[in-house]
């Protein structure tokens, strides 16, 4: 499995320190369970905040992790190369849970176990619970070949790809890869023709779609 999508540092050091709200943590830690270069780049980031609080002086707590958080963005963890090489052969894909912890724990088993709800033009979806009240966790399950339909945002989006792969412009997003999006983003993710493709959605505000359609169903579907 080769990720060449990855968490954004911003995201990652506030992960660190513990600020995120349940589903950007979700999404977050999800993408590093089936990541080993951005483990590694939280490990070094964990190495660094140490190393700079015992430089800090005492003062108050948000200031401090401001500076903290300002002076581990200016330095950087490396840039690490895309693992070169086949992906993994068919049997051991077979062999491994699609949904990693600590998603499995969350929705409570494996894709082929999980009840889906239809969004219709064979499209399906499962809500996840979050404890934050503020953000919006689903699996989304993409018909291969289909698009989602053409959208914005009114905030952020995180889609962390769990099985199959899709295009969003002149991007492939594989198993394992992160897209982030925002207000400033208007897309239309295509499944590959190959398999379905099966996602973790996070967002933090309805999605903005074009057509009149969707938004006239959007508050029955709950997206």
């Amino acid at each position: 499995m080769t990720i060449r999508h990855h968490v954004s540092d911003e995201l990652l050091i506030d992960y660190a320190a513990g600020t995120l709200e349940d589903g950007w943590r979700l999404a977050v830690a999800t993408h590093l369970a089936l990541c080993p270069d951005c483990r590694k780049r939280l490990s070094l980031m964990e190495e660094v905040a140490g190393q700079l609080l015992e430089e800090i002086t005492p003062e108050p707590v948000v200031t401090s992790f401001n500076r903290l958080r300002q002076r581990i963005l200016e330095v950087r963890a490396p840039v690490l190369p895309a693992a070169s090489g086949a992906g993994p052969t068919a049997l051991s894909r077979l062999a491994s849970p699609v949904l990693p912890e600590p998603l499995r724990s969350y929705v409570g088993d494996d894709v082929k176990n999980l009840k889906w709800k239809s969004l219709g033009r064979g499209a399906y979806h499962i809500p996840i619970a979050t404890e934050d009240g503020t953000t919006m966790a689903r699996l989304l399950r993409i018909p291969a070949g289909k698009p989602v339909p053409e959208h914005g945002h009114g905030g952020r989006e995180l889609t962390l790809v769990l099985s199959g792969s899709f295009h969003d412009g002149e991007e492939l997003f594989a198993r394992g890869d992160l897209e982030e999006a925002d207000a400033s983003v208007l897309h239309q993710p295509v499944a590959t023709a190959d398999e379905d493709c099966i996602c973790l959605a996070v967002t933090d505000a309805p999605l903005k779609f074009r057509s009149w359609l969707v938004r006239l169903v959007q508050p029955l579907l709950g997206i």
